[in-house]
């Protein structure tokens, strides 16, 4: 259970769980704060802005907010403020909390932030890492991807599809896996919805079509005749379909 605190920072507030870390202000949310004391422990490129830190609270991971494809030209990593209960990253967290209550596995959320810019804002959000986890992309790119797994993930994604949690981009890079099980992340833009047949099955489409370009489909037709029937007939079966 959370304990959600808010508190005002320059130009916006930051939202964070006072049961994880009794403080947060702005240092937690620069990378070049957490380096300056040596708890910079990665931070890979791309797109999602993401940084590997050290906390007080765990080891844990801040990603910047940022826009996608041609529109990210134009308005790079402002969004448009309309509330600041309403900002990516605080609907981010609190989408993460109601997982994590329900008992769904998730990443914890540590804190999120936003910062006014006129009429947009910037955002960021912090979660505990996963340990010694992989993404079921990376799996699939070592062969790991067999019955067992795929039954595995149908399992996972009926969990959150009964409690009616909708993933915006379910998709491979998005799925974990760990010794203690797997784990579903990113749930930026995401909602619970009524528990409705169109969006499910919109949702299982997005993840094959992410597992086949991440190559799950080569090699023969081991992907459609065995893996992703084993996937589809687990999560039918923890759905109660």
């Amino acid at each position: 259970m959370t304990d959600q605190r808010v508190t005002e920072a320059a130009g916006g507030t930051i939202l964070f769980d006072a049961a994880r870390t009794a403080q947060v202000d702005a240092d937690w949310f620069s990378p070049d704060a957490w380096a300056s004391r040596g708890a910079l422990r990665a931070q890979p490129g791309g797109r999602g802005g993401v940084a590997i830190i050290d906390t007080p609270a765990g080891e844990a991971v801040l990603r910047h907010y940022r826009r996608g494809g041609m529109v990210a030209a134009l308005l790079g990593d402002s969004y448009l403020f309309t509330g600041n209960a309403r900002t990516r990253s605080s609907r981010e967290f609190r989408m993460l909390a109601e997982l994590a209550r329900r008992g769904l596995p998730v990443p914890p959320p540590l804190a999120a932030r936003h910062v006014r810019q006129g009429l947009g804002y910037r955002a960021d959000l912090i979660t505990l890492r996963i340990p010694d986890a992989r993404t079921l992309a990376e799996r699939v790119a070592d062969g790991a991807f067999n019955e067992v797994l795929a039954s595995r993930v149908g399992e996972l994604v009926a969990r959150f599809h009964r409690e009616g949690a909708w993933h915006a981009d379910l998709n491979a890079h998005n799925i974990l896996v760990n010794g203690d099980g797997l784990y579903v992340i990113d749930f930026d833009r995401g909602r619970l919805r009524p528990p409705a047949s169109g969006w499910r099955r919109s949702n299982l489409a997005r993840l094959k079509r992410s597992l086949v370009k991440v190559g799950a489909r080569e090699g023969g037709d081991m992907f459609d005749e065995v893996l992703w029937p084993a996937l589809v007939q687990a999560y039918e079966k923890g759905f109660g379909a």
